[in-house]
């Protein structure tokens, strides 16, 4: 037997049990419609909320920055690679959120690798909310502190489980803002008070809140209300900023820290000028005005009542997040397929990426969607949804 033999064996597996992933190409620009394997299809799959991804302002923020100051930094943020730019557009994350201080790191999955490991340590304990994405998984891993996962969203279990451990050096609550495959908002404001209670820190990771909740998209902080009360806010740029990064924001404490030990900040190449005066052109778009954001919750209302009324299931979603419950793994990758044929690009999410059970069609318009363009996904998902004997 030859030593890659066995992956032949574990890809077989994935495909017998309908785990394999068929990844299609994009050939156009991230818009309302788009080119996927050569075809023009309406675009309800990607997280390009606001459509900053192929924004005019951005784009030709990210052609000055180039002409100015190159391709890349060709160095790591600690020696070589900190530009203006950069820290441009940290002050300006700092001052949009409403906290003291904000640190940019390559990427939102990053940005959890980089803060995680870097504040806890073997004598802590980390409380983590069961569903919380994978970033804060890998990122409690690498901390080697003592992981406590607590069930969803559910505070008497939260307090039960930081009763137990009251001993510990040090504590730090971990949640998702808006969790990504349901939809659903963590009770940041529940989870401050019962820390306060426990003297433990407090961690959001906001990439799905970030452009979507609170005054102008400024996050599950700004949605409760809880400027500088939340410790720690992790956030993405390559979701409704439409570019590429991610981003620890809080304390000026905590950001200095970072900047002094962060793994990926003193060992990975700083992130390309074009890159971050893009997003630096994102945040001042929602700086200025709430318009793309006010228009992203229309049409995503409009989307949801419009499934409901047909007689699909969208789950307890709070956000433009709208998931399509088929609940069977082949069906529900015959039913991406039937809609990509009928001009829609909705993938399949099925194990592991949600429960065996819980399978679905993961929905996310954007503010770049018309009305026309919802109802065409409408006539789409009435047509596949009898044809599949799903409605």
């Amino acid at each position: 037997m030859a030593k890659l033999d066995f992956l032949d064996e574990l890809i077989d597996d994935l495909k017998e049990h309908n785990m394999f992933n068929t990844i299609r190409t994009i050939g156009s620009s991230m818009g309302a419609w788009i080119n996927v394997d050569g075809k023009k299809v309406l675009n309800l799959c990607a997280n390009n909320y606001l459509g900053f991804a192929d924004h005019p302002r951005l784009k030709e923020a990210a052609k000055k920055a180039i002409d100015g100051f190159g391709v890349g930094p060709a160095a790591v943020r600690s020696i070589a690679g900190t530009m203006t730019l950069h820290l441009e557009l940290e002050e300006k994350l700092a001052n949009f959120k409403g906290v003291e201080a904000a640190i940019s790191f390559q990427g939102g999955f990053i940005a959890n690798q980089a803060v995680i490991p870097t504040i806890m340590g073997a004598e802590d304990v980390i409380f983590s909310d069961e569903l919380n994405h994978a970033s804060i998984i890998d990122g409690c891993r690498l901390s080697k502190a003592k992981t406590v996962r607590y069930k969803h969203c559910d505070m008497a279990d939260l307090e039960e489980k930081l009763k137990q451990y009251q001993s510990a050096r040090r504590k730090l609550i971990i949640t998702d803002g808006v969790f990504s495959m349901d939809g659903d908002v963590a009770p940041m404001d529940e989870i401050v008070e019962v820390a306060e209670k426990y003297d433990a820190m407090t961690m959001a990771d906001d990439a799905h809140g970030e452009g979507v909740l609170g005054r102008g998209g400024r996050g599950i902080g700004d949605h409760f209300g809880l400027h500088n009360k939340v410790d720690i806010e992790v956030g993405t740029m390559s979701k409704a900023f439409g570019v590429v990064g991610g981003y620890v924001a809080g304390k000026k404490k905590i950001v200095d820290y970072l900047r002094q030990r962060a793994r990926p900040f003193l060992f990975s190449s700083a992130v390309p000028p074009a890159d971050v005066a893009a997003c630096t052109a994102a945040v001042d778009i929602l700086t200025e005005s709430d318009e793309l954001v006010k228009r992203l919750w229309s049409n995503a209302d409009k989307l949801k009542k419009g499934l409901n009324a047909l007689g699909f299931d969208t789950g307890h979603t709070q956000t433009p997040i709208t998931p399509v419950l088929i609940r069977d793994a082949a069906k529900t990758i015959a039913f991406s397929k039937a809609l990509f044929e009928n001009d829609i690009f909705a993938m399949s999410i099925t194990f592991p990426t949600v429960p065996q059970g819980t399978e679905r069609i993961r929905l996310m318009n954007s503010a770049t969607h018309s009305e026309k363009d919802i109802q065409f996904a409408l006539d789409a998902f009435e047509k596949v949804g009898k044809d599949l004997k799903v409605i």
